[in-house]
């Protein structure tokens, strides 16, 4: 099963437009305030692992060579356990990723529900797209997924992480104006990997009462 989720081409459109408007680069931190920044990450991760029940609701667009698909997303996390919805509103196309530590379940796709212990390998399987689940929802919220090698990381001049490499994936970040108090957390990510790209723009953070 290769076509889960059928290219949605008026919608990619969108997704690069709001991507030109949204995405302003920042300069990179001079040398003084590198530090100054690798603590405000270090405070910034302590904080949001603290935070385990949250979540987003945006647009993303997926691809893996000549094969992709976008559309609009919804990923709910509380603690270890996530479920993460996609539909794609041209072609009407929707499935549901559900796990946590004891595996995952894919609906929504021909010939009825998958599982399998790993998430990614049951994504990769099914759909021929490379995306590392687990890892992803640290990413998104720009902090170093645990259980994966160190994490390099460069920041821009507002002492926001900028760019991320782990795991083989080449994370980019651009970050919303604000002056909240709270950790901010990113408007758009872009993950790549090899031919594989996973491109998220998000319209609401929000918490998930318990």
């Amino acid at each position: 099963m290769r076509n889960v989720f059928l290219f949605a081409p008026l919608l990619a459109l969108l997704l690069a437009s709001c991507a030109t408007q949204s995405a302003r680069p920042v300069p990179p931190a001079d040398a003084g305030s590198i530090d100054s920044a690798r603590q405000m990450q270090l405070e910034r991760e302590r904080i949001l692992r603290g935070q385990t029940d949250w979540s987003l609701a945006g647009r993303v667009a997926i691809s893996n060579g000549r094969k992709g698909g976008s559309g609009r997303i919804d990923w709910q996390q509380q603690g270890d356990t996530y479920t993460v919805s996609l539909s794609a509103p041209v072609t009407r196309q929707s499935w549901r990723l559900s796990g946590g530590s004891r595996g995952a379940r894919l609906d929504g796709i021909e010939g009825g529900p998958r599982e399998g212990a790993d998430a990614a390998r049951l994504l990769r399987e099914a759909t021929g797209w490379e995306i590392p689940v687990e890892a992803l929802g640290d990413w998104v919220r720009g902090v170093s997924a645990q259980g994966l090698p160190q994490a390099t990381m460069q920041f821009d001049s507002q002492g926001h992480l900028s760019h991320m490499e782990q795991g083989g994936w080449a994370i980019d970040y651009r970050w919303p104006e604000t002056t909240s108090a709270a950790p901010v957390l990113p408007q758009r990510v872009d993950a790549v990997k090899g031919e594989a790209k996973v491109k998220l723009i998000v319209d609401e953070w929000a918490p998930i009462s318990p």
